[in-house]
């Protein structure tokens, strides 16, 4: 970029202001490469700290939350852990609702909040099904599945497969985002070159 902004700098050529931009910014990382190498890292290190701090991730987490899509992953994937530590809490024989406490842990403040309605639930002797269901705890595959395990008793082996079921699920969202990101990646980084080259090279087609 330099070297375009000398050869536009000897023919005084009037360059848009984009251009003009630039070859600014091109010869400013030239002429004090260290001092913009030390302002980037310090933007790298103040970005790690803060985001370190735990309001700053908590605020994140539920702007992430808000996402459509994102959100709904995010709930399965909390619920896959819930129902996967409930399980082996089951199967180890501990109480139900004592399970449901311990698992709960795991969760997000806003779904531990529905998790205390559905333990209370359970506990007057409600459903597990319909208990989890009602307060926004089950997905569908997860509710038929409960069902099952109210009807048979086998709540913990019932809660295990939910947890591999949304396992896998989770892991094809993945793969599908990871297919889908690489394009949208390449893409970004051939128009930021493209737009590079074009500002470039409109002021010698003015010459």
């Amino acid at each position: 970029v330099p070297r375009f902004g000398k050869i536009y700098a000897e023919r005084s050529a009037d360059l848009p202001l984009f251009s003009q931009i630039l070859i600014a910014w091109g010869e400013l990382v030239q002429g004090h490469a260290a001092v913009v190498i030390v302002a980037l890292a310090a933007i790298v290190v103040s970005t790690i700290v803060v985001l370190r701090q735990t309001s700053v991730r908590a605020a994140l987490g539920n702007a992430l939350w808000r996402v459509p899509a994102i959100g709904e992953h995010l709930k399965v994937y909390q619920l896959a852990r819930f129902y996967r530590t409930t399980g082996m809490l089951l199967k180890g024989g501990m109480p139900l609702v004592t399970a449901l406490g311990m698992a709960g842990e795991l969760l997000h403040p806003v779904l531990r909040g529905k998790l205390a309605s559905a333990s209370r639930a359970i506990s007057e002797g409600h459903p597990v099904s319909a208990s989890l269901d009602a307060n926004d705890l089950a997905t569908p595959v997860a509710l038929r599945m409960l069902a099952v395990g109210d009807r048979s008793g086998s709540m913990g082996e019932m809660m295990e497969r939910i947890a591999g079921f949304h396992d896998e699920e989770l892991a094809r969202f993945v793969d599908w985002f990871t297919r889908l990101f690489e394009p949208l990646l390449m893409a970004a980084i051939g128009l930021v070159i493209g737009a590079i080259v074009v500002l470039m090279y409109m002021p010698i087609f003015e010459l």
